[in-house]
């Protein structure tokens, strides 16, 4: 395995004055910011060739280097955390995340995570950006999920995420009866008070375009398929919201759970009841990064989405008989 990293990026425009390690968190997404800055500070990524500050300030054109030798992350432990595989080999590995389980270690999930059960079933992601892991669900999404198993297939998945060939389809459960599907596009940021929320069209915001189509109306819901042309954060979530048409069981986005007029006991304790935005990363393609070849994934549907669309299918009427679009 080749444990050097050699990456080259140009300061953008748009970034013209801003801060070297906001910078290079944008440039250089597959690192973590706290890696970064540690290379920024012992020269291991340099601007123009000359050693900066991490607050320093950059200027459009400026070009940045980094050529290091990879270090095990420190503070990553591994755990033997039971893991449902989907498929492995040698160059990577996808997995089917349950709903509840946080992909990285952070303040308040120091352990239990994902990163810590991989760091046990393979010890060698420590060595890789961000446990090899190129993407991430929330914590209360479930579904597929692939992981670098080298540096090397690392930077061939980022670059397919970058020129935007991956496929990722969801399948998710909305308030509000759809009459077809959609397109959003909507660039977005951090909600400018709300801190751990994000927003669209905010000062700054990322280029974010979301596609969906109705597959199955309900009397007040829709369940529908989305594919992502980008991948921002909650992006999915802050989308529908966008279009009044929120995730159910999503508090950040989403509100208080809507029961409709009439609806029955049954009805009310599903919705009531569903603890988590109903969204599910059902369908994975992309290049092997060993082989060459399209592959694709899939991860069924998990208990709790299959028994809501079963309660929505027999509850939530008028629409709810033959309306299965697909």
């Amino acid at each position: 395995m080749n444990d050097r990293v050699k990456l080259q990026a140009s300061v953008p425009q748009e970034m013209h004055g801003s801060r070297l390690d906001q910078v290079a968190a944008e440039l250089f997404s597959q690192y973590s910011r706290s890696r970064l800055q540690e290379w920024i500070k012992k020269g291991a990524l340099l601007v123009d060739g000359q050693q900066c500050r991490p607050r320093d300030k950059v200027l459009s054109g400026a070009d940045l280097r980094i050529d290091t030798e990879l270090e095990a992350a420190v503070g990553w432990q591994a755990q033997d955390i039971a893991l449902d595989i989907v498929y492995e080999d040698d160059t990577i590995l996808v997995v089917n995340k349950p709903a509840g389980l946080v992909v990285h270690p952070a303040a308040g999930h120091a352990e239990g995570t994902l990163v810590n059960a991989l760091l046990a079933h393979a010890p060698e992601l420590a060595l890789l950006p961000r446990a090899g892991i190129v993407h991430r669900l929330d914590m209360d999404t479930s579904g597929i999920l692939v992981v670098a198993r080298t540096l090397p297939a690392h930077h061939r998945l980022v670059e397919q995420l970058q020129a935007r060939t991956v496929k990722r389809e969801y399948c998710a459960l909305c308030i509000g009866a759809m009459t077809g599907g959609g397109t959003v596009d909507a660039p977005m940021g951090r909600h400018p008070r709300q801190r751990k929320k994000m927003a669209v069209l905010v000062a700054g915001g990322k280029h974010a375009i979301t596609h969906y189509r109705l597959a199955q109306r309900f009397g007040h819901h829709s369940r529908i398929t989305v594919n992502l042309e980008t991948g921002r954060t909650h992006q999915i979530r802050v989308h529908m919201a966008h279009r009044r048409y929120p995730l159910i069981g999503d508090p950040t986005y989403g509100g208080r759970p809507r029961i409709p007029k009439g609806a029955s006991d049954r009805l009310v304790d599903a919705l009531r009841g569903f603890s988590r935005q109903a969204l599910h990363a059902r369908t994975l393609g992309f290049i092997h990064p060993g082989t060459n070849e399209w592959v694709e994934f899939e991860c069924p549907l998990p208990d709790d989405i299959l028994g809501l669309i079963a309660v929505l299918e027999q509850e939530d009427l008028p629409f709810a008989r033959d309306t299965t679009l697909y």
